[in-house]
């Protein structure tokens, strides 16, 4: 038996994390049941353990830019060792006085009503001897990217990622041992606004947290002669505001004119900032999948490029041209009903702005001029050309650019459409994950906690997402009030000021108890359980002084269910300024109880009966106030308290009927909104799986295949697509995706089920002629899937060396199944 996919903190290789106890982390290959291990490093050696997890904490004390190298080997169910495997990991600056440089901004004062161009920042200096280690440690209030002797340092892009700056600075740790040489260096960084100075939110506003760009960094290296040197950032270093990129905004494009070259006549000026850099130990933003466009001509005579997919990133091109010849580049997700680019459904238009402006203003250079986005990314399946310019389609790449989210899901059926919504909705979790689960790639790029909240565990399956949720959540509550207050929308950047009371709108803010839960669930991590629990419980303080006397919540704004279609329940103003008493009391009970179990899980009782009680109370006001309004159309209000388990039990069996009665009033389409959509397919699985199928099914508007249906590469954000509020809506919004979930867990039936341990319950229906999910879970590969021919069913399951799993089957045999590949059949005649 041998260790694969070794990781550190759910990270392969990490340099530069600052976790002072980190868990190592494998899976299996080989035999059935992991029996032992033992793990041993350049100063530490485990020794045999008996154990069958598949990781451990490392016990060592730990320093700033301390490396190790570890190697692990197991034994299997005969006591037979195996082959070692090996891996690393390595600190990064642990202590405030390990940054010896300075922060530095360009010598100039901002004015909060102008934009700048890009500062560039140059540093050169001699190495006397071949290098043997060389590490550069960087970040920015800001966006920046490093070039060491001209080669860009990293795959980073839009560096150092998106936080709340004025409470979390992430820092990034290069290894750049190979980029330097004897003699003398040239270390030069670009400085861009991004989210600190540039643009955020659906209206683009500036200077959210702060005026004055800066960055720092720190530049260590060791020659073979044992010297050690260190280059940091200072008010040495040189600057300049002539380099070729004129105006940069993560969302409204660049202008760049290419023939520029920075002159370096100036100094750095250094400045200061009260937060101590701190690693993200996530994973990083780097280009993916590229695309080359059909080219064609638009109606309005500009040159019209299709790259077949929507997607969140930026633009490759090369081309022949002249000195201060032009190009410009637009940038948007559809086309109008002329067959021309439009960004109608992204754009907010007023009196003095109109954003996000999704173009580019490229000024050639003489020659030949490559040029790709440095600081900008954009949403978009089209763009539109004016130029006089050749543009040959092998020339041109569409870049997707998101975090790098390894994906783990794969699923395929008989039916493809929903094969395609599968893969839109990957596209979609792809085009709103750069370094934050964003709504959309567009107008908001906004992080709002209820779109992640009711994603999760979809994105768990598809997606290595462990990491990148925990930065997520960091954030989250780094926001958090004194008086448990949660937001609606982390980092907060960019959010208008009238919308501050709907912080702490149940579905949305509730996030921060949710999360933590099915982080716990999917990935059997208590310590983020450990790591949050106080935060927890003061939200949840906040919740309770909310309910009234009578167990209702009718205390605080709310956007209640949310998008749901127009025809069921117009999209109002009011929605989003009036208590949702009905919704707010029904996520009040379900995210107590969820705290409850957390806090049984950690060995608080007393906690867990305060929280239980409490639950109980809600629980009890929503049947009294509540259960006499099931006799409704209204597809949010059954499916909720079914889904929370809200109800008497002649409530509940009334609301089973009345909801399948909704069903077929509204044609077998969708009437929910975002909160109800994740969990309606849950909720008719109780009832009757043939409904659940033919809701599934549904190729009508409202409905998830109809978006394929139609040609659509990625999910909406309302279900009427460019229809819906006059036009105004995202064509790449991963939330109502996330029945992917039921696909995987219901379907072909792969639950997460403890440590090394699994559930298989799969359950064929509908007109599905076959079905297969694979699952990369944390504790290995799980797959799952049927085929129905004539007179019979084929199951057909892996289960991931060292793992168990309770097989149950349609025909109710149950049965315990280790590491392994099995196939059962089962009659149907």
């Amino acid at each position: 038996m041998k260790a694969i996919r070794l990781k550190t903190e759910y990270l392969v290789n990490p340099v530069g994390i600052d976790l002072l106890n980190p868990r190592l982390m494998w899976n299996c290959e080989g035999g059935i049941r992991q029996t032992a291990y033992q793990i041993v490093t350049d100063n530490w050696d485990s020794g045999r353990v008996e154990c069958g997890s598949m990781q451990t904490v490392y016990p060592q004390p730990l320093h700033s830019r301390e490396r190790v190298n570890w190697k692990i080997r197991l034994w299997d169910e005969n006591d037979e060792p195996g082959e070692w495997s090996e891996a690393f990991f390595e600190m990064g600056l642990l202590e405030e006085s390990d940054w010896q440089a300075t922060w530095i901004t360009g010598d100039y004062t901002p004015n909060k009503k102008e934009r700048y161009p890009v500062d560039c920042f140059r540093k050169v200096f001699r190495v006397k001897g071949p290098v043997c280690h060389a590490r550069l440690y960087i970040t920015a209030c800001g966006l920046y990217e490093a070039k060491l002797n001209d080669e860009k340092v990293g795959n980073f892009c839009l560096a150092p990622g998106h936080t709340d700056y004025r409470k979390r600075v992430q820092y990034q740790t290069y290894d750049v041992t190979n980029m330097l040489h004897a003699g003398e260096n040239e270390l030069t960084v670009q400085l861009a606004d991004g989210w600190y100075r540039g643009s955020c939110g659906a209206w683009g506003i500036t200077n959210q947290y702060g005026t004055e760009t800066k960055l720092i960094c720190q530049l260590e290296y060791e020659d073979e002669s044992g010297l050690r040197e260190n280059v940091s950032s200072d008010g040495s270093w040189q600057w300049a505001n002539d380099g070729p990129i004129r105006f940069a905004d993560n969302k409204d494009g660049e202008v760049v004119e290419a023939f520029r070259k920075p002159l370096y006549q100036g100094k750095a000026r250094e400045s200061k900032h009260n937060v101590v850099p701190s690693a993200s130990n996530n994973v990083v933003v780097t280009e993916h999948e590229r695309f080359h466009p059909v080219i064609s001509t638009a109606p309005n005579g500009r040159k019209l490029l299709d790259f077949g997919q929507n997607l969140a990133g930026y633009v490759f091109f090369q081309v022949n041209a002249h000195a201060a010849q032009r190009m410009l580049w637009r940038f948007g997700e559809m086309l109008d009903t002329d067959g021309n680019l439009t960004l109608k459904n992204i754009q907010c238009v007023g009196k003095k702005k109109t954003t996000p402006l999704q173009q580019i203003e490229y000024i050639c250079g003489e020659g030949l001029n490559e040029y790709k986005t440095t600081f900008a990314v954009f949403g978009f399946r089209y763009a539109e050309v004016e130029t006089d310019l050749e543009l040959l389609p092998e020339n041109v790449e569409a870049v997707a650019v998101y975090s790098d989210i390894a994906e783990t899901g794969h699923f395929e059926s008989s039916n493809e459409l929903l094969n395609r919504f599968v893969e839109a909705t990957k596209w979609s979790t792809k085009s709103n994950s750069l370094d934050i689960p964003t709504d959309c790639p567009t107008r908001e790029r906004h992080g709002w906690t209820g779109d992640a909240q009711i994603f999760f565990e979809t994105a768990s399956y598809l997606f290595d997402y462990a990491a990148f949720s925990q930065k997520y959540l960091r954030d989250i509550f780094d926001w958090q009030k004194r008086n448990g207050l949660l937001p609606q929308i982390a980092p907060y950047g960019g959010v208008d000021f009238y919308m501050w009371t709907m912080n702490g709108s149940v579905g949305w803010s509730d996030i921060g108890i949710l999360l933590p839960y099915r982080f716990w669930k999917k990935y059997g991590d208590r310590r983020i359980l450990e790591s949050y629990y106080d935060r927890m419980k003061k939200y949840a303080e906040f919740m309770i002084r909310r309910i009234s006397r009578d167990g209702v919540v009718r205390k605080g704004q709310s956007f209640g269910e949310w998008a749901e279609p127009t025809d069921v329940m117009p999209n109002d103003w009011k929605d989003a300024v009036l208590p949702h008493p009905e919704v707010s009391t029904a996520y009040t009970a379900y995210v107590l109880q969820c705290l409850a179990e957390i806090s049984e899980e950690l060995h608080h009782p007393e906690d867990a009966a305060k929280y239980n009680a409490i639950s109980a109370g809600c629980k009890a006001a929503y049947q009294k106030k509540f259960g006499k309004e099931l006799d409704t159309d209204r597809q949010s209000q059954l499916v909720r308290p079914l889904a929370f388990n809200l109800l008497t039990k002649k409530q509940k069996a009334f609301a089973e009927k009345r909801l399948v009665e909704a069903l077929d009033h509204y044609g077998w389409r969708l009437g929910t909104g975002f909160l109800s959509t994740p969990l309606i397919l849950d909720v008719l699985s109780q009832i009757d799986m043939d409904a659940a199928y033919r809701l599934l099914e549904n190729e009508e508007m409202p409905g998830w295949l109809y978006m394929p249906k139609v040609g659509a590469t990625t999910i909406w954000e309302s279900w009427e697509g460019t229809e819906a509020q006059g036009g105004i809506a995202s064509l790449n919004h991963y939330s109502k995706g996330a029945v992917v979930e039921w696909l995987f867990k219901t379907m072909c039936g792969i639950r997460v089920d403890g440590e090394n341990h699994f559930i298989l319950a799969p359950h064929p229906g509908g007109t599905f002629t076959c079905a297969r999910a694979l699952y990369q879970s944390i504790y290995g590969e799980v797959s799952s899937a049927w085929e129905r021919q004539e007179d019979r069913t084929i199951y057909r399951f892996t289960v991931p060396a060292g793992c168990a799993a309770k097989l149950i089957l349609p025909d109710g045999r149950i049965e315990t199944i280790r590491a392994g590949a099995y196939v059962y059949t089962e009659e149907t005649r």
